[in-house]
């Protein structure tokens, strides 16, 4: 804005234009910025790290069945000296273990075909070629550390090779790499497949999405989960198509996400969340002096603590705490107010109203927030800060393929290497 534009400006626009020039920097405390972007000053205020007044301290629990015991008895007594031979009784002290990791050398078996002169008729006989030598000479269980290194450590080819050659002695090429890789990732599509036709008869699904560069280009990491599924899929848009795409006709009763417009009207209901509308809350209370912000605020926490003890309360308590809580925004929204933030805040949430509240009827089943999606995201979003993306389609889906069913065998409890071993040995 120029001199001559500011000059024709009014006195309450140049006091507006000052204050909104004032207003403090969103942070990772009032927006969806990721705290990386803080500012030093910011971190260097905020609260400490490590354990919080009052947390219960853990230690590492002793091995149940140890591969060797050693029993250290005292040989002789402190006070006189005598001998104390091993008949004598003893009791337990105290236990301390050492553990200690093989070392890690790869295992080969040669397969040699030998050819044999038969005596009776002279025929020069070939033994078949072994089912062993028949393909990629590498194992399920390498096929396996390799695939987990590469997706869930974010090894690029290059450190994976050294990573492999160091700890192992194994020699293999970045090329042999890639084909292994994309070897391992061909035995994860049947376990997606399954995973997208469970999310496909879910009754409440969450959904979220990351932007990832694939061949160059800007495209998105879509994420959809429900209680017995997790889905990852790459797409060059973030628009609905994606999640039409995926949800192929199914509609379920309840759709978890923000307010981004591609996520609306997938669902008989929608769950609006609101940790992202806490965010941005924070915000108008932090930069404006108005009361509306600070009444939002106290209206969230009395919803966020209610939603910690939705499971033990009646169907009609629910209700009524629901229909108090809507009345008590509805009067917040209308307050009429001269500062533009909170005005904007009122707009925002009123057109999200009818979505605040849903979790309050399906206790149990329907989270206040999207908080699992971005948990499940956030090793995505690592890995395309450390490897800046992916080259090539094929290995954005066969990666996404790995997450899903990686993440959906891990809703039952299984670990992310034990899920990859099952299926590529499979």
């Amino acid at each position: 804005m120029g001199r001559s534009e500011l000059e024709r400006l009014s006195r309450e626009e140049l006091i507006e234009l000052v204050l909104r020039l004032q207003r403090p920097e969103k942070t990772s405390r009032t927006s969806s910025k990721p705290p990386a972007t803080d500012r030093k000053e910011q971190r260097a205020q905020s609260k400490p790290g490590g354990a919080k007044p009052g947390h219960e301290g853990h230690s590492r629990v002793l091995s149940d069945d140890p591969d060797t015991i050693v029993q250290h008895r005292p040989e002789a007594c402190a006070c006189c000296g005598a001998s104390l031979h091993a008949a004598l009784p003893a009791e337990l002290v105290s236990v301390s273990e050492r553990i200690e990791l093989p070392a890690v050398v790869p295992v080969v078996t040669q397969h040699q075909r030998l050819a044999v002169r038969c005596p009776s008729c002279g025929e020069r006989v070939v033994a078949p070629v072994p089912e062993a030598a028949r393909g990629t000479p590498f194992g399920p269980r390498l096929h396996a550390v390799a695939t987990y290194l590469k997706t869930f450590q974010a090894l690029s080819y290059e450190r994976l090779q050294a990573a492999l050659s160091d700890l192992c002695g194994l020699t293999l090429s970045q090329g042999g790499l890639m084909n292994l890789l994309r070897r391992a990732q061909d035995r994860f599509r049947p376990g997606r497949d399954a995973a997208i036709a469970i999310l496909r008869k879910a009754e409440v699904v969450a959904c979220d999405e990351t932007g990832v560069r694939i061949e160059g280009s800007n495209a998105y990491h879509w994420l959809f989960h429900s209680a017995d599924a997790v889905v990852h899929t790459p797409s060059p848009t973030r628009g609905a198509v994606v999640v039409r795409e995926m949800m192929d006709g199914h509609r379920p009763a309840v759709w978890i996400s923000d307010r981004y417009t591609a996520q609306q009207g997938h669902a008989a209901e929608h769950q609006t969340c609101l940790a992202h509308l806490a965010r941005d809350v924070a915000y108008a209370v932090e930069a404006s002096d108005d009361p509306v912000p600070w009444r939002v605020q106290l209206w969230l926490q009395s919803v966020f603590a209610l939603a910690e003890r939705v499971t033990h309360l009646a169907a009609a308590t629910l209700s009524a705490k629901r229909r108090s809580l809507d009345r008590q925004l509805g009067a917040i929204l209308a307050t009429p107010s001269r500062c533009d933030l909170t005005r904007e805040l009122q707009a925002k949430i009123s057109r999200a109203r009818d979505q605040l509240l849903v979790f309050l009827a399906y206790p149990g089943k329907v989270e206040p927030t999207n908080n699992g999606s971005e948990r499940l995201l956030r090793p995505a979003v690592v890995q395309r800060k450390v490897t800046n993306g992916y080259r090539a389609m094929w290995a954005a889906e066969g990666e996404a393929a790995i997450r899903t069913v990686v993440d959906t065998a891990r809703l039952t409890g299984s670990s992310s290497f034990g899920a990859i071993l099952k299926t590529v040995g499979a």
